[in-house]
């Protein structure tokens, strides 16, 4: 009972711990950057790599192998007394051990070696990939969360306001100075400003949920992030051409087709080196034992001192003709070669296009930020006008709810503003090799 107890509050309390905890962007990251499937995939496969990279050296080593048989033979064999076929059972047991070693393989093993290491460091460099599509996927999922925080406090900001409307109109109708149905006008824009604010909530729940999923989390319950002071800042941006040359010696998915290019060179070669002969070193040590009914044998041991037998030798082998299959070999090599060269064009120029992209969608998100707060001023300077009108009794109900809407309007824009263009210049900064969290 005590241990259950003790269990029982363990769990209390890592659960506590986990509620109270407030994940930054770097945390998110980091946390999804170990837990995400996808990238432990990919961590799988890198492994898989070095192992095919520790296979292809281990080619130079000597093979080394035994042999061991027993056989029993019945029925007419010849008699090794006068030569003549008689029915007889004999046995016949071997032992034997070899070894052979590659001395010349036409530059196979070297340049499958190096084409292992290209491998490898292609895979790792789909990791890195695997990661930056994760660290931007987690970046965009935690300003989305920031940016319906956001909207949730211009929500009851909304229905603060139209609370004290509804205080101010209640009071009014007391005195006689404001009807009935302006009370229940006003009250109705209450009711619809609850009704945002509790859609603006649940976007927020939908947001941190995705987000969590993407942490590979088991329940959005108890989840909340920090809100860091993120102002955009203006500064000029670097040019389409200056990123692109950033990014082309560091992004992950250019350096892995630069790496399979080089790798597909080392594949022509290993094909070619069929066309060389091919020598080796081989050596072994065999020996027997042998009885047959009727014939007085040997003992076991000293047959196969007797029978022991060593040998060594060169070996090798030179190609002649093999219906075409080497030349083949090296064709279909040649244009995998082609194949890849232009894949790793294609990545360049799908680079410079996603930086082009983000270029001009920053800066257009820059002057929606700008124009936006020129808005969110204007309409709280009207605002404050019609708000003054209102409480004179200079202005309806209706044009009151009208500015105020047009106040949450330009709100709600100017923080969508301000994210997008946070998001945009992450990604610039993304591309020049600087890391989001930063």
């Amino acid at each position: 009972m005590k241990k259950c107890i003790i269990i029982i509050a363990v769990l209390l309390f890592s659960g506590g711990s986990f509620a109270q905890q407030n994940w930054s962007l770097r945390d998110c990251i980091d946390y999804a950057l170990k837990h995400n499937i996808q990238i432990q995939k990919q961590e799988i496969a890198n492994e898989q790599q070095k192992v095919e990279l520790n296979s292809a050296k281990n080619k130079r080593l000597p093979d080394l192998s035994g042999t061991m048989s027993h056989s029993y033979s019945f029925g007419r064999a010849v008699s090794p007394k006068d030569n003549s076929y008689v029915s007889t059972n004999s046995s016949n047991s071997s032992l034997g051990l070899s070894a052979n070693v590659p001395i010349f393989t036409g530059f196979q093993i070297p340049n499958g070696i190096e084409l292992s290491k290209l491998n490898l460091k292609a895979a790792t460099e789909d990791l890195n990939k695997a990661k930056e599509d994760i660290s931007v996927n987690v970046t965009s999922s935690f300003l989305q969360v920031l940016f319906n925080e956001e909207l949730c406090k211009v929500a009851k900001e909304q229905i603060n306001l139209s609370k004290e409307q509804l205080g101010r109109i209640t009071k009014m109708e007391e005195v006689g100075k404001a009807s009935t149905a302006q009370v229940y006008e006003v009250k109705a824009t209450l009711a619809q400003d609850e009704l945002s604010a509790v859609q603006a909530e649940n976007n927020r729940k939908l947001a941190i949920l995705e987000l969590t999923q993407l942490l590979e989390l088991q329940t959005p319950e108890g989840f909340s992030i920090v809100s860091p002071e993120m102002e955009p800042g203006f500064g000029a941006l670097s040019t389409p051409e200056d990123i692109y040359a950033q990014a082309i010696v560091n992004k992950p998915a250019v350096l892995a087709a630069q790496y399979r290019l080089q790798g597909m060179d080392k594949s022509i070669k290993i094909a070619q080196g069929a066309y060389y002969p091919t020598l080796s070193f081989g050596a072994g040590l065999n020996t027997r034992y042998y009885t047959m009914s009727g014939i007085d044998s040997r003992g076991f041991g000293r047959q196969l001192n007797d029978n022991f037998n060593k040998y060594f030798g060169l070996s090798l082998s030179i190609p002649i003709f093999n219906r075409y299959e080497t030349r083949n070999r090296v064709k279909t090599a040649k244009l995998s070669y082609s194949t890849q060269a232009l894949q790793l064009e294609e990545s360049k120029k799908g680079l410079f296009k996603e930086i082009q992209q983000a270029y001009y969608n920053a800066v257009a998100a820059g002057a929606k930020f700008t124009s936006s707060k020129t808005a969110v001023d204007a309409s709280e300077e009207s605002f404050k006008l019609m708000r003054q009108k209102y409480e004179n009794g200079k202005a309806t109900s209706v044009e009151f709810n009208q500015v105020k809407m047009n106040l949450m309007k330009a709100s709600s824009d100017r923080i969508q503003a301000k994210y997008d263009y946070l998001f945009r210049t992450k990604i610039l900064d993304f591309y020049k090799g600087i890391g989001l969290a930063q």
